[in-house]
């Protein structure tokens, strides 16, 4: 299986912002993490600050990706954009948040990027991602 974990904004920073909130392990090295956790299945990566480099990059995994784990930061509470591109692109996409978005701050209670993903895995700290990729395995196989 060929999976794409696509993060949006800030969250190359984390490891170092909010550490309260998100930990001190920056994302990359848990996503070495998960490649060694999940053999079977290769395993890309991507992050950017700008949502049109997010859509462009859900739009070319079509054909190439089994599965996208997708944390779109902000974006998820703003860009319908975003969500009508995981709509069109036929890829089951997971959507992960880090921290419990339910209980933060009354704007991020809504995801319009949840409502089109498959799943949505909230709260849960990185494992939250390789809860992700577990399931895109059990689930979404070819």
């Amino acid at each position: 299986m060929k999976l794409l974990i696509l993060n949006g904004p800030n969250l190359n920073l984390i490891g170092k912002r909010e550490p309260e909130i998100y930990g001190h392990q920056s994302l990359d090295e848990f996503i070495a993490i998960l490649r060694q956790r999940f053999p079977n299945c290769l395993i890309d990566s991507f992050q950017s600050n700008h949502e049109g480099v997010l859509i462009d990059k859900l739009q070319e995994a079509m054909g190439k990706y089994d599965g996208i784990v997708m944390n779109p930061g902000g974006y998820a509470h703003t860009s319908i954009a975003l969500a009508d591109t995981v709509r069109a692109i036929n890829i089951p996409v997971v959507e992960v948040h880090i921290s419990n978005i339910y209980e933060r701050e009354e704007y991020r209670h809504h995801s319009f990027t949840a409502e089109a993903a498959v799943y949505s895995i909230t709260g849960h700290g990185l494992e939250g991602y390789a809860e992700a990729v577990d399931f895109l395995m059990k689930n979404h196989s070819r």
